[in-house]
Order: structure tokens, then C-alpha cells, then sequence
């Protein structure tokens, strides 16, 4: 279930399942079932029920659900956007078995209902609802009643998470067979609320026809590369990890990435940088070593450690000629890098160069930019009018490194072409710091030997059960602490044991 298929590839599904035996005219009925279904099981107490179905196979949809609503003791009235003899294939094959009553749309009774359901449009929309539509999606939005959408509110992009122009705001909203991306993207997450998955029965070889590029954000996507320790392993086993310090006044970014990277299992974690920053680090830190670097060579020494694999820099390190010395010394000893923060801002609108830098170095990386530091960063060659995923995975591609672009919907992409969306990051998470933890997150799973994309998945998904752990009042400083508890709950759900 972790597939998520964007709208052009479920049309695909579909042919595919017709070539395979099972017809549209089935299909549309199971989906039909299915939403009479959640609408009676969520709102038990609801007798009347106001149907809104469209001019395609979403209002088709409708139309089985009114039925089937009908037959089980409710009062349904349905709402047709349209003529009904403008129905065509399966949609009017619904419809002719429906022998209810049609009410037009300015005359829909919202205030009889108790709830509505939204079968205008479905995800394939592609352009701005206008007229009656709009006005019935307006009246929908004003009437107070709890709104189950089918397969997404109407006036939604399901690939991007957009609103194309007027938009339903539903409180549930029932899909079938995987989630679309904008079920999951911002605003449609919002937008949708609860969403449940039916099974319609498709035949499982029905999606092999879809190409699918993201998925779910869940353990089962990087749960079988995840680091096990090894009863004979030893520190330097287990990774070693070397953080650049920020300057004297700006060291608390670089720890809080250390820490993290300690927590995610790194073995040893090393933090590296002038005297007088060192000084301050000491104050706070036990665990986690400490290194100066010499003015004239820099940390290419620690680097060249053949124990230290992995290192991460950007979290505090600033801008300066200094700054832009230490990053190539990195670039330069190869290994596996995060790159975080400073990073975005000295290679700002030079997103090829900082490919070249990678590539030139050899280095396996992760970046991790939120959106103002991703817009930075790709200048011009960002698309605004594209979906975060496709930004994402444009960048990724551009660049020759896995992307997290961080927010509520964090999105992983990779240059291959894989994806995945999270959803699992409380509200309360977006704090200051909480990125350099999730960054020291992504440099501890990758020094463990976990591969770039599945390494800042998990990444990503464990920042955000240790934020849920914590609960209101968190702070970036409590977020390490909690990892091992994010930690816990993954082999709880995970291991057979």
C-alpha cells in the first residue's frame, strides 16, 4: 500500500484491470460500495444523506453510492451536475439504475442533509471549476455538514495537492486502490482530512501497468536496510561521523547534527573546529569527541581518517571564504556527505555546480533544504508551478543526490527517480534546530552503510516520531533524547519478536 499513483497512472490501472478480466462496470460498483460504506460506518447517526455527483465516472460513483445508501434504510437525494443524458460508458450505467428522484444544483438541500457526499470530480481534474460547479462546491463549503469525498475533493489536483480554484474542504475522503501524491502534498492533506483506501478489486497485476515514482513514507519502504548492530561490532564498526563547527557564537546548530548522528547509531561522532568553538562545545557534550582544526590545513587531517566515512557540514558553518575552504576540503576526501544550511547559500542559483563538486568528490549525498533554502539554491531553474515532489525529483536528477525538501510533507527524492512522501511530523516540529537534528539523522543512518535514499527516509520518518513522542512544548535541544524512544517504536512495529 505504499504505492502512491498519480492520476495519469491510475487511468493506466484501470485499462489494465478491464485487459485482466475485471470490467469498469465492476470496478465502479465495488468503489460505489465502498463509499456507502465509510459513510455509514463515520457517521452512524446520519439519516439523510445529500449526494453531489458530476458529470464522469466520479459522479458514477455517486450514483452507486446514493443507491446502495438507499437500499440499506438511509434518505439520499442526489444532486446530477448536468444533464443525465450527457453521462456516458459505466457513469451511465450507474445512472440508469438509480430510480430516484435528480434535483439541479442551484436547488441542492444542503440543509436537509446530514451529511454530503462529494462525488463531483475526481483527481484527474485539470483545470479551475467554474459555474454551477463552483457555486455547488461553494454552497458545500458554507453548509456546515460533514463533507466524505470521493477519491479526492473536487477542484483538487491529486498529483500536486493544489487546489486548481474552488475546492471542496472534506472530512473524509475515500480513494481507491493506493493513494494519489496529493492526498499526502500540502494543502490536499488538509484538504482531504481522513483518507481511506478501498480495495475495489483490481487484480494485483493491474498496477504493474502504472509507473510509480513516490510512496508512503512508512518503515516498510527502508525497514530491511536499516543498520543492525552486530554482536561483534565495535565503535568504528558502527561508523564515525565528522560534523563541522560553526564559529564561536554559532555552535549550538553543529551539535544538536552531532548529537542526532549519535543517537541514529553512529558509533562515534566527532565534532571539528576552531579552539575557542570547541571550548563551548565542551561545556555541553560527553559523548561526542572533539577535534581542532589546524588553521593552515583545516580538517582535511580528520578526513583523512580511514575510520571516517561519513561527514556533514552547513549547520552554523557560514558563508565566508573560510566556510568555502572547509566545504571543498570535504568534497575533495570523497566518502558519504550531508549537507545542510550554509551549504544552500554558497551555492546559491549554482545548483550544477554544487553537482559538480559532489560528482568531482566522489561523495554518496544527502541535502536537506526547507523550501526558502531549496528556492536558494536552484535560483532560476526552480519551478514554482510544479509539484514539491516534481521539484524534488527535478533537483535531485540536476544535482546527482538525494533531496529532502523539509516541511510538513517532507519529500525524498532521489536521482534514480524514487520518492517518498512523509506525513507523520506533528505541527509542533517546526521549531528552530529541529532541521540540524534531521540532518545529523541522515549523516548517523548513513554512516551505518544505510543507502543515501532509504538512509534520509527513515531519517525523516524517525525526526518525526520523536517530535509526536515529545509532544507540545518540544525543543530542537529535546528531539535527541527522544530518538531512542522514535527507535523503540520502530522494532516494536517492525521485528517478528
Amino acid at each position: 500500500m505504499l504505492e502512491l499513483i498519480a492520476p495519469s497512472e491510475m487511468t493506466k490501472v484501470d485499462a489494465a484491470a478491464v485487459t485482466l478480466g475485471v470490467s469498469g462496470e465492476t470496478l465502479m460498483e465495488n468503489a460505489g460500495a465502498a463509499v456507502a460504506d465509510v459513510a455509514a460506518r463515520r457517521w452512524r447517526d446520519a439519516r439523510r444523506v445529500l449526494v453531489l455527483a458530476g458529470p464522469g465516472n466520479n459522479g458514477g460513483d455517486g450514483f452507486v453510492a446514493a443507491r446502495r445508501l438507499l437500499a440499506a434504510g438511509h434518505e439520499v437525494k442526489l444532486v446530477l451536475l448536468g444533464d443525465r443524458s450527457s453521462l456516458k460508458g459505466d457513469a451511465a450505467g450507474a445512472a440508469a439504475k438509480w430510480d430516484g428522484p435528480l434535483t439541479a444544483a442551484a436547488e441542492a438541500p444542503f440543509d436537509w442533509s446530514d451529511i454530503v457526499v462529494d462525488a463531483l470530480f475526481g483527481a484527474g481534474l485539470s483545470r479551475a471549476l467554474d459555474g454551477p460547479a463552483a457555486a455547488l462546491v461553494a454552497a458545500a463549503n458554507q453548509s456546515g455538514k460533514p463533507i466524505l469525498a470521493v477519491d479526492v475533493p473536487s477542484g483538487l489536483d491529486g498529483a500536486s495537492g493544489r487546489p486548481l480554484g474552488p475546492c471542496v474542504e472534506a472530512d473524509a475522503t475515500v480513494t481507491f486502490i493506493r493513494r494519489k501524491p496529493g492526498h499526502l502534498l500540502l494543502p490536499g492533506r488538509a484538504l482531504c482530512g481522513e483518507v481511506v483506501v478501498a480495495n475495489i478489486g483490481q487484480p494485483d497485476g493491474a498496477l504493474a501497468a502504472a509507473e510509480v515514482a513516490a510512496r508512503h513514507n512508512r518503515p516498510a519502504l527502508w525497514r530491511a536496510s536499516f543498520p543492525e548492530p552486530r554482536i561483534d561490532g565495535h565503535k568504528y564498526s558502527r561508523g564515525h561521523v565528522a560534523v563541522w563547527s560553526g564559529p564561536l557564537l554559532a555552535t549550538g546548530a553543529s551539535r544538536l547534527a552531532a548529537t542526532a548522528a549519535l543517537r541514529a547509531g553512529a558509533g562515534a561522532v566527532t565534532l571539528v573546529g576552531p579552539r575557542p568553538a570547541l571550548k563551548v562545545h565542551a561545556a555541553h557534550v560527553t559523548a561526542v569527541m572533539l577535534r581542532e582544526a589546524d588553521e593552515k590545513s583545516g580538517w582535511s587531517p580528520v578526513l583523512a581518517d580511514r575510520r571516517i566515512g561519513t561527514w556533514l557540514f552547513g549547520p552554523g558553518a557560514g558563508t565566508d571564504e573560510a566556510a568555502c575552504e572547509i566545504l571543498d576540503q570535504g568534497f575533495s576526501s570523497g566518502g558519504r556527505a550531508v549537507l545542510d544550511a550554509d551549504v544552500f547559500s554558497i551555492f546559491a542559483d549554482r545548483p550544477e555546480e554544487l553537482g559538480a563538486a559532489i560528482e568531482d568528490g566522489g561523495c554518496e549525498a544527502i541535502l536537506t533544504p526547507h523550501e526558502g533554502e531549496f528556492a536558494r539554491l536552484m535560483g532560476e531553474r526552480r519551478r514554482p508551478e510544479a509539484s514539491k515532489l516534481d521539484q524534488a525529483l527535478a533537483a535531485s536528477a540536476l544535482i546527482g543526490a538525494s533531496v529532502v525538501l523539509k516541511g510538513p510533507d517532507t519529500v525524498v527524492a532521489a536521482p534514480d527517480g524514487r520518492a517518498s512522501i512523509a506525513d507523520n511530523a506533528p505541527a509542533f516540529l517546526a521549531s528552530a534546530g529541529a532541521g540540524d537534528v534531521l540532518a545529523g539523522l541522515c549523516a548517523g543512518l548513513l554512516a551505518q552503510g544505510m543507502p543515501a535514499f532509504e538512509a534520509a527516509s527513515a531519517a525523516v520518518w524517525l525526526h518525526g516520531e520523536a517530535a509526536k513522542a515529545l509532544g507540545r512544548g518540544m525543543i530542537a535541544d529535546d528531539l535527541p533524547g527522544a530518538i531512542p524512544a522514535a527507535l523503540g517504536a520502530l522494532f516494536d512495529q517492525t521485528d517478528p519478536d
